[in-house]
C-alpha cells in the first residue's frame, strides 16, 4: 500500500464557535535560539482539540511563556478543524497508511469492542475524534509533532463508507465476470 503525503484539499471550512471542543496539551517543549550572548528560550505547544463526534484539528505555536504557547496552539487548532467518517461502530470506514516526514502512521477500522489500539500521540488526535474503535501501527520516526500531522493526513483523506462500499462491489463484479 502507497502511503498518502498530503491533505485532502477542498473540504469546508467548520465554524469552531457552534462546537462544544476539548483540547488536550500532546506536547510542551522548550526550544533555545542561540544569539551571540547566550540563548534564547521559547516553548513550543502542540495541542489537538476535538468534539468526539467526527471533529478534530491540531495546533503547533510558539511563545516565551507556557500558558501563551498553550493559547496560541489552541487558536490555531481551531482553525485547522476537519472532519473524520466515523463509521456507526465507531471505526473508520478503510484501511490507510499516512506520511508525513519520516513518520508513517498505518489505521486499521476493528471490530466493536477492541478499543484504541494505539501510541499515546496517535490516541489523544483519535479520541477528540470520537473513535473507539481502531488498530494502528507508527512505523518510521516517533516524533510526536510528525506522528500528528501524519494521523490528521490519514484522517482527512479517509473516503465515506458510501464511497468504499461502491467501489468494493465494482471490483467483486470484475472478479465475477473475469
Amino acid at each position: 500500500m502507497k502511503p498518502v503525503t498530503k491533505m485532502k484539499e477542498g473540504k469546508t471550512r467548520i465554524d469552531s464557535s457552534e462546537l462544544e471542543l476539548k483540547e488536550k496539551l500532546v506536547a510542551l517543549d522548550r526550544v533555545a535560539k542561540v544569539v551571540k550572548g547566550g540563548k534564547r528560550f521559547h516553548f513550543r505547544a502542540l495541542v489537538i482539540v476535538g468534539d468526539g463526534n467526527g471533529h478534530v484539528g491540531f495546533g503547533l505555536a510558539k511563545a516565551s511563556g507556557v500558558p501563551d504557547a498553550a493559547r496560541k496552539a489552541n487558536a490555531v487548532a481551531k482553525k485547522t478543524l476537519v472532519e473524520v467518517p466515523v463509521v456507526n461502530d465507531n471505526t473508520i470506514p478503510h484501511e490507510i497508511l499516512a506520511k508525513y516526514g519520516a513518520s508513517r502512521i498505518l489505521l486499521k477500522p476493528a471490530l466493536p469492542g477492541t478499543g484504541l489500539k494505539c501510541s499515546n500521540t496517535v490516541r489523544a488526535v483519535l479520541e477528540l475524534a470520537g473513535i473507539t474503535n481502531i488498530l494502528s501501527k507508527s512505523l518510521g520516526s516517533s516524533n510526536r509533532v510528525n506522528v500528528v500531522k501524519a494521523t490528521m493526513i490519514a484522517l482527512t483523506n479517509l473516503r465515506e463508507a458510501k464511497a468504499v462500499a461502491k467501489t468494493e462491489v465494482v471490483k467483486e463484479a470484475i472478479n465475477e465476470t473475469e
